[in-house]
């Protein structure tokens, strides 16, 4: 199986490293291309795959073809590839907005297309993945697209009209997830530990608490409830989050988020 990268960025990196350390494919299997000298070197030197010419190129040697450019240029990449296309070749998008149709309507008729939305914790394989596909792709074809994004964490199919939800409840949440990091390591900081100290710790507590949800299947709020003594310091802490609106403020922050991917 023959695996291109149109674009290489941090999520297309991550997503390569992902694929080659989980040993879903070989080094020689992948090609990619970009426009930057310094992506260009980082293909050859430091991810070690096939350096394509040009986009064309990728297009033409690719089974499977992953569109990693940022959403403003997917119109002119697809004009770019549309008749280097080859049949059963399954083309992957990452971009929020873009849907399957619109993305069909750009590359012709009868292209296979999976939509997907992965998020940087990819970095560190713990990525959360979504995918949906259009009518073109057969379930064993999507099986073989989610096993190379399961290289990088976890991904699950939804259905297309949910694509812009996971863009706020995981595609952007790392970034709402770092912010709390950071005010909890403040915090600690402001009361005398070390800033590097208070980092570890706050980002651990956040680690741990997510293994909790994932790996007990028990609900948030059950586990919140586990921590809180009657009477005891986390439930005046849980107290002046409710107090200070931090549910709304997430709540409307990823309604934000949601409502710009469907404008995209």
């Amino acid at each position: 199986m023959r695996i291109g990268f149109i674009g290489c960025g941090n999520m297309a990196t991550a997503m390569i490293r992902g694929i080659l350390d989980s040993k879903i494919a070989e080094r020689e299997e992948l090609i990619a291309s970009a426009k930057s000298e310094k992506t260009k070197e980082k293909i050859r030197e430091e991810l070690q795959i096939h350096l394509a010419e040009n986009n064309r190129q990728t297009a033409q040697r690719s089974d499977v073809l992953f569109l990693a450019v940022k959403p403003m240029f997917y119109e002119e990449v697809a004009r770019e590839i549309k008749t280097a296309l080859h049949e059963g070749q399954i083309i992957v998008t990452i971009a929020p907005g873009k849907t399957l149709a619109w993305m069909e309507e750009q590359l012709g008729k009868g292209t296979k297309i999976v939509r997907s939305m992965p998020n940087t914790p990819a970095m560190v394989k713990e990525g959360m993945s979504a995918l949906c596909k259009n009518a073109h792709v057969t379930e064993e074809e999507l099986e073989l697209v989610k096993r190379l994004f399961e290289g990088f964490g976890r991904a699950e199919e939804v259905p297309e009209r949910l694509m812009d939800v996971v863009t706020g409840v995981a595609g952007s949440s790392p970034a709402y997830v770092y912010m709390f990091i950071e005010a909890l390591a403040d915090a600690g900081v402001a009361d005398g530990m070390p800033r590097a100290q208070a980092y570890r710790f706050a980002a651990q507590a956040v680690l741990g608490s997510a293994r909790m949800v994932l790996e007990t299947g028990r609900h948030p709020g059950e586990l919140k409830d586990m921590v809180c003594s009657p009477g005891g310091t986390t439930i005046e802490a849980v107290r002046v989050l409710e107090e200070k609106g931090m549910r709304s403020a997430v709540f409307e922050a990823s309604k934000a988020c949601v409502k710009k991917a469907g404008e995209m």
